[in-house]
């Protein structure tokens, strides 16, 4: 009687591993896209900062209690760093004195745009598509640009 041979050839194992490779090779340039997924987390953070500033700057400008003030001070211990805002409703201006301002240098690695009472903000050096918008008139923060269409690459 011959003895039963066990295990694998080296031609079976070359074969597994050949299909392993393609396997990965065509896969995995689908699960890792980090970059497009790291850059609209960064400016989605932004948006949230974006967000928190305009709050901020409405308590701050309600608990003056002057509603007829064009600015407001969101200085820290002291400090001035004064914000435009619409008087009545204390939403910072949708320019470089207002939002921009109200951030209080908290948007590095950012770049700031405003005209006409609008702001847009991308990552710097990043995709001009990839960005968030801020509406002076209104305080409303825009993140539908923030796709993976729009921020890749």
């Amino acid at each position: 009687m011959k003895a039963m041979q066990k295990g694998f050839t080296l031609v079976e194992l070359v074969v597994v591993i050949v299909i392993l490779g393609i396997l990965a090779a065509t896969a995995l340039p689908r699960f890792i896209n980090v970059a497009t997924d790291a850059r609209i987390a960064a400016m989605n953070g932004m948006a949230g900062g974006i967000r928190s500033a305009v709050t901020l700057a409405q308590s701050r400008y309600l608990a003056t209690g002057n509603v007829a003030a064009t600015t407001v001070n969101m200085g820290v211990g002291g400090a001035v760093q004064a914000v435009d805002v619409a008087a009545g409703t204390g939403i910072p201006a949708g320019t470089a004195t207002g939002i921009q301002a109200a951030m209080q240098n908290n948007a590095d690695g950012f770049t700031f745009t405003c005209a006409a009472g609008v702001c847009t903000v991308i990552q710097t050096g990043g995709p001009a598509a990839c960005l968030v918008t801020y509406t002076g008139a209104t305080g409303v923060v825009t993140t539908t640009a923030l796709v993976a269409a729009n921020c890749g690459g």
